[in-house]
């Protein structure tokens, strides 16, 4: 409302006063200065357009009760003392690209002389550029006769499509594509007020670049009117970068193959059931200061715990929060369990994550796209290949406490908290990130999420869904709240250490870590090259059913799912060795 008040006062009650004194003076003119906003608009002043429109009606009004009255509605003045004399050569470039042209002080004040001689509620000084207008989705009735001509041109070819593929005719994809990428960048330039000279990079999304929904429509129209080829309004949404965009154009105006125009495609899926998937990189962070798979495989084979105290950068009052008692309220009887070093660490910028949104993100999401990032290189691949492609992303996360860390959203966070610890994120933000456009899933199956996770990625890539896969799980525990409700169901082990086969097995123990493989089609792989490091021949997923208590396991239930899992893979138990 105050954004209101300031506006609406100052234009309506000086204005009704001004009405209210004059009701008995008929032969007086009451002449306001209206804008033209109260008739077409103008983004981030409705409190503005708003005001003048009573100034409008009120002309209106005062002409049927046979009054004088006249509203002025002005358009852009050329002066450095007016309403636009602290705008920037940005801001009039965006305007004159929205269709309006400033009037220098000679013509207005002959416009003023025009409108004070022809007795009318209201009129419009403005200067309009009508081929500016044309491009746009709606048109003000009134102006419709006027741009109906522009855009006639325009679809006749008239500095339109037509010249536009003239233009790129007999050029390579990569002559027009290079010619696309100048244009855009130049239209980018204006409606940023880029004047540093620096290009822009063609793979950075309109977004990172400064692009809002507002010069968003602005760029669009640039190009309409640049290029003659009618795009959409939310063309630079639906096409997120420069290059993007670029091969958009190209392909309206030239085809995919530069010979032709083109015809939207969509990619058929195709179901290859009896093509195994292999398993072609791997990337992980596990305790012990584990950072690659080698490492894991040295800390296995020498038999290393990794099992420590509680960490103390989390926040934790480890001498508060232990207690020997199983029966202590709030408390855990362990102390120790498998913590990542470094969990609160992320290198923001190689993904270009401003440090604000950084620090509300679970650091399961921040570790997951560092570990894709370098799944994709440990296959030889380069992660900027992958944009634009049909590749899934298949992850499990269970845990979700990193919100209650925060314990009140602080103010410098606000905005990114809901994306930062909402766990479909997880696999959003790898797919959003990398530009993948294939299935993107987070799973919650518990201890079983990254298992699932992989028998859906299994599933996605054998029916054709899409032809590359990033899998993988993520746990951080960013407070304590499994170790106390563990330890009130007497379910952890008090040195923190599983002993799931001996006969010292007392208890679970809590640990953390991230892993990431890649999946791809056993023939796909042998195709482009891929290191092939193992097969996935088969799997399966089930659930208990009515069992003997919601946690409980079921030993029926799990001789089934292997059963089916060995029959998947068209393999008998006696084929497995481990």
């Amino acid at each position: 409302p105050h954004t209101l008040h300031t506006t609406l006062t100052a234009k309506i009650d000086t204005t009704h006063t001004l009405h209210t004194a004059l009701q008995h003076h008929p032969d007086v003119t009451l002449v306001t200065y209206s804008s033209a906003a109260a008739t077409f608009g103008n983004p981030g002043q409705a409190n503005y357009g708003a005001a003048n429109a009573f100034q409008d009606a009120l002309a209106h009004q005062r002409h049927r009760s046979g009054l004088r009255a006249t509203a002025i509605g002005w358009g852009l003045w050329d002066t450095t003392d007016g309403m636009a004399g602290g705008l920037g050569r940005a801001e009039l470039d965006r305007i004159a690209a929205a269709g309006v042209l400033p009037i220098d002080v000679h013509q207005g004040l002959a416009a003023l002389d025009a409108v004070l001689d022809a007795d009318r509620p209201t009129v419009l000084p403005v200067r309009l550029n009508l081929n500016a207008f044309a491009a746009r989705d709606a048109v003000p009735p009134m102006l419709s006769r006027l741009v109906r001509p522009a855009r006639r041109r325009a679809a006749t070819g008239a500095g339109g499509t037509g010249e536009l593929a003239r233009r790129l005719a007999g050029q390579s994809a990569q002559e027009q594509t290079a010619f696309l990428t100048d244009l855009v960048r130049a239209e980018v330039d204006v409606v940023l007020g880029r004047t540093d000279g620096e290009p822009v990079d063609p793979q950075r999304p309109f977004r990172e670049l400064g692009v809002d929904s507002l010069t968003a429509v602005e760029l669009r129209n640039r190009l309409v009117a640049a290029t003659g080829v009618p795009l959409a309004a939310t063309a630079v949404f639906d096409h997120p970068t420069p290059a993007a965009l670029v091969e958009h154009l190209r392909t309206v105006v030239a085809g995919p193959d530069g010979a032709a125009p083109a015809t939207p495609t969509i990619r058929t899926a195709v179901a290859v059931a009896d093509d195994p998937v292999a398993i072609v990189a791997m990337s992980c962070r596990f305790p012990g200061g584990v950072t690659s798979p080698e490492h894991l495989w040295r800390v296995v084979a020498d038999g290393v715990d990794t099992v420590g105290d509680f960490p103390t950068d989390r926040g934790w009052n480890v001498d508060d929060l232990f207690d020997p008692d199983p029966a202590a309220v709030g408390r855990t009887y362990t102390r120790q369990g498998g913590f990542l070093l470094d969990a609160d660490t992320f290198d923001a910028d190689f993904f270009e994550i401003s440090p604000r949104e950084a620090a509300a993100m679970d650091p399961q999401q921040r570790l997951l796209l560092e570990t894709s990032w370098e799944a994709i290189e440990a296959a030889g691949m380069d992660p900027a290949d992958l944009r634009g492609s049909d590749t899934g992303v298949f992850v499990g996360v269970i845990t979700s406490d990193y919100v209650t860390r925060l314990g009140h959203t602080p103010a410098s966070v606000e905005g990114h908290v809901s994306t930062g610890t909402t766990t479909s994120v997880a696999s959003g933000r790898i797919a959003y990130t990398l530009g993948l456009e294939g299935p993107a899933i987070t799973v919650d199956t518990a201890c079983s999420s990254s298992l699932v996770a992989l028998h859906l990625a299994a599933g996605s890539l054998r029916s054709g869904e899409c032809s590359l896969a990033l899998v993988g799980g993520a746990t951080v525990m960013a407070g304590p709240v499994n170790f106390v409700e563990f330890s009130r169901q007497r379910a952890l082990s008090p040195d923190g250490r599983c002993k799931a086969f001996s006969s010292s097995a007392d208890g679970t123990g809590w640990g953390e870590g991230v892993g990431v493989i890649i999946l791809e089609r056993l023939s796909d792989a042998r195709r482009n090259g891929h290191p092939v490091l193992a097969v996935v021949r088969g799997s399966a997923v089930n659930q208990d059913g009515a069992s003997n208590g919601l946690t409980a396991p079921h030993g029926p239930s799990q001789e089934r799912v292997i059963r089916q899992a060995l029959a998947s893979g068209g393999l008998s138990a006696g084929d497995v060795d481990v």
